[in-house]
């Protein structure tokens, strides 16, 4: 029996996320509706149901369908435009063709008005770009096109006449350098960084639960140039959500000379009036890549800019372009145009020669400031999708440099500027920690950079009143020039990340986390006893021992990663059954748990059981620990971190500096306003320490409690589950030892408590002689002014 419907799911109100093998509809208002595409539906049909199902203005909006198409190699999907009839017949016939039985059909709504009808010359395929809108980070210059060699195309006379006319004032120079201009490049960088931090993830993680607050504020001030003529510049396109990224918004503009011709098919117009020569050369590329034709420079200088068809002698194709700068501005008029094409592409190329990466680096810069970590494919897929074209990997990491080099500075420049960046930094906050590492030359007045350590004065204040546990880790950069990001990160009294310290290295060995720990013992803390926690790296655990660092025992305490522990037993046994006995024997709070689970792994694989009993308990099961990790048992506080780092870690370090810079100062603006607020409402102790204090409390409400000894406050306490504890409240002590892991009372010392009408919360601040940071006197105390460098 044929199938005469396909049930087919529309996604509408969000967004297209695309990743290497898959692509979502994402969005908090992402609406769905169920359809039953008849199997000889046309494209209008299709389109009219989807108008009629979603309820959207077909007067106001215009929709793009997008199919979740699956590849044959492995369970991959990348997206397929729907756009007439064969494809739609090609989308129904995937129910036959494929194992899925219901079609995803994503859906994208563009404004009407978000068209080109209304750009240069009343035509839809061209728009050209004005780049004093303070909206688009503005980095130097403009888009600008690489130097172009000289074809040897011979110009005619009347050209030739004009050039000559003008010789005194042509330079021949390469197309990109006319387009440079004086700015300040620690402004400009500022800028874009700063706009782009907002489009990252948000800054504050949870220590046990890692998650991030995203924050969106986009920057609505807008500055306009005055300009010497009467008459309106074409402006930029603006994009006000990533996925609107294809669509250029041009609002209607006047030329300085009002055309004599409107040809409706979107060819270029005499008297069109460009804001620079870079932006009548990307308008020439976008003409010509969607025209799918090829045009050569015959001349290019700082005052004119010939093209010709590439095929003119070959096909006779009479197409030209000829503009030449306005005096006394930066202008560029077209005085002499012919046009369309007349030749005709016998195929159609997978690249093209005007596709180059510096137009590629144009399309994707907002791609780039909403993403630090746009990968190369993807960039591909989004050059494919917008214009149809291939282009080559090569070609399209060298945009992305080109794209990131515009936004933030160059990768070799930056090693330049950092030192500079620290300096205004230090002068702005002081009490910051810098150190540097650098190596001799024989050149006077020059060092070659090895390394930089940097800790900010709130960080070095703040974590005098943390808990007393710093979990350090390192990360990889990804850069154009290689290298590891030393992070060392505390936790705060609402059991959140504290970031402490940060330094750049040319890798991980002995030296260098000797170095870096050194640093941190030097400039940032003194305290003895604390705990450190870190994976077996043979460089770490050198420098923990190290009595000239000063974290050998008693002064610290190195602890393992549980995580890493455990990977590191598996790499070695092969057994993910053991590996789970692992992670419960270092869970264990109590001896007699950890010793059952060791039992376990004893008769499963002897071996297994001595490689264990090979490494000191306490190293790396909670039982043992005595207390030093706070029940800390992995470094996610500190790799969380790095994933908020993930996408500046491929970007000129000037920018790495700059994002720990703003991400810290997120962090302390809002912990103060957290605390003052807590305050304000006469709470004691942080939010985490209340929910787990108001937990334990429900929970020692359904105990046995059994007095033994009235002096020392001696009790024996039943839980539910039939388990007996020994309460020992002048000694602050449990059998259960939850107490002195985790930091505050268990619910059998609370049971107790009430049981005596001892309030438990005077018990908690004195608990041990160590302390607890969590108050929120200690959360006020860690935050101080923060200030970026003028």
């Amino acid at each position: 029996m044929s199938v005469s419907t396909i049930p087919v799911i529309c996604y509408y109100n969000g967004q297209i996320v695309r990743t290497k093998t898959n692509v979502e509809y994402e969005g908090s208002e992402t609406c769905i509706a169920p359809l039953k595409i008849p199997i000889e539906c046309t494209f209008q049909e299709l389109i009219d149901m989807v108008y009629s199902k979603t309820k959207i203005d077909k007067r106001r909006f215009k929709l793009v369908l997008i199919c979740k198409y699956p590849l044959r190699n492995g369970n991959r999907f990348q997206p397929f435009p729907v756009r007439d009839d064969s494809s739609v017949r090609e989308m129904l016939d995937l129910v036959n063709t494929t194992t899925i039985e219901e079609i995803e059909l994503f859906i994208k709504v563009v404004s009407v008005k978000a068209q080109l009808n209304q750009s240069v010359g009343g035509h839809e395929d061209l728009f050209v770009r004005d780049h004093y809108n303070v909206a688009q980070f503005d980095y130097g210059c403009g888009p600008s096109s690489g130097p172009v060699p000289d074809t040897g195309v011979n110009v005619d006379d009347e050209d030739s006449a004009a050039e000559e006319r003008n010789d005194e004032d042509v330079d021949d120079e390469s197309d990109g350098a006319d387009a440079d201009v004086e700015v300040d490049r620690h402004a400009s960088f500022f800028r874009a960084f700063n706009q782009a931090l907002e489009n990252e993830q948000g800054i504050y993680v949870s220590a046990q639960a890692p998650s991030c607050d995203v924050s969106n504020h986009p920057d609505d001030e807008t500055s306009d140039e005055p300009s010497p003529f009467t008459y309106h510049l074409p402006p930029t396109p603006q994009f006000e959500h990533v996925e609107n990224l294809d669509i250029a918004v041009a609002s209607c503009w006047t030329p300085w000379v009002q055309p004599t011709t409107c040809n409706s098919s979107g060819e270029f117009v005499i008297g069109q009036v460009f804001n620079s020569k870079s932006d009548l050369q990307e308008a020439a590329k976008i003409y010509s890549i969607k025209a799918h034709q090829e045009y050569v420079v015959v001349a290019s200088s700082k005052k004119l800019l010939v093209l010709r068809c590439k095929k003119a002698e070959e096909c006779h194709c009479a197409w030209k372009l000829r503009a030449m700068v306005i005096k006394d501005t930066s202008l560029f008029v077209i005085n002499k145009y012919t046009g369309p094409h007349t030749c005709v592409n016998p195929c159609l190329n997978r690249d093209h020669h005007q596709l180059d990466s510096q137009l590629v680096s144009t399309h994707i810069k907002t791609l780039i400031q909403a993403q630090f970590t746009l990968s190369t494919a993807a960039i591909q897929a989004s050059v494919m999708e917008k214009w149809g074209y291939q282009v080559s990997y090569k070609k399209a990491l060298d945009g992305k440099h080109k794209a990131i080099r515009q936004l933030f500075g160059d990768f070799s420049q930056s090693y330049t500027e950092l030192p500079r960046l620290f300096l205004g930094i230090e002068q702005s906050n002081p009490g910051c920690a810098v150190v540097w590492k650098t190596c001799e030359t024989n050149m006077p007045n020059t060092e070659i950079f090895q390394r930089v350590f940097w800790s900010f004065k709130p960080s070095i204040e703040g974590f005098q009143h943390c808990r007393p546990v710093m979990s350090i880790d390192g990360t990889h950069l990804y850069g154009k020039y290689k290298g590891k990001l030393l992070i060392a990160m505390g936790c705060d009294g609402n059991n959140q990340l504290f970031p402490l310290a940060f330094a750049i290295t040319e890798g991980e060995n002995t030296d260098s986390w000797g170095w870096f720990l050194a640093c941190i013992r030097n400039h940032v803390t003194q305290r003895p006893g604390i705990c450190v926690i870190s994976d077996r790296h043979p460089g770490i655990m050198a420098a923990m021992v190290d009595p000239h660092l000063g974290w050998a025992t008693p002064f610290a305490y190195h602890r393992f990663c549980m995580r890493h522990f455990a990977s590191n037993f598996m790499t070695r046994f092969k057994d993910k059954i053991l590996k789970n006995l692992v992670c419960r024997a270092a869970l264990a709070s109590t001896e007699r748990k950890f010793k059952k689970h060791m039992n376990t792994i004893g008769r499963i694989n002897s071996e297994a059981l001595q490689w264990l009993e090979a490494v000191p308990f306490q190293l790396w099961a909670l039982s043992h620990d005595g207390g030093r990790r706070y029940g800390l048992m992995t470094t996610n506080i500190s790799e969380v971190f790095n994933s908020v780092l993930k996408g500046a870690r491929s970007l000129p370090v000037t920018a790495l500096v700059q994002l720990t810079f703003f991400r810290l100062n997120g962090y302390f603006v809002a912990r103060r306003e957290v605390g003052a607020n807590r305050l304000a409402s006469t709470e004691q102790f942080t939010p985490y320490v209340d929910a787990q204090i108001q937990a334990r409390v429900v929970k020692a409400g359904s105990m046995e409690i059994v007095l033994y000894d009235h002096e020392k406050g001696l009790f024996h306490v039943k839980s539910r589950r039939g388990r007996t504890h020994r309460v020992t409240l002048h000694e602050k002590t449990c059998t259960c030892v939850k107490t002195l892991t985790y930091g505050f009372p268990c619910s059998h010392i609370i049971s107790a408590c009430q049981h005596r009408c001892v309030d438990f919360r005077l018990l908690h601040s004195r608990t041990t002689t160590r302390g607890h940071p969590f108050s929120i006197q200690y959360s006020m105390k860690m935050s101080g002014p923060f200030m970026m460098a003028p």
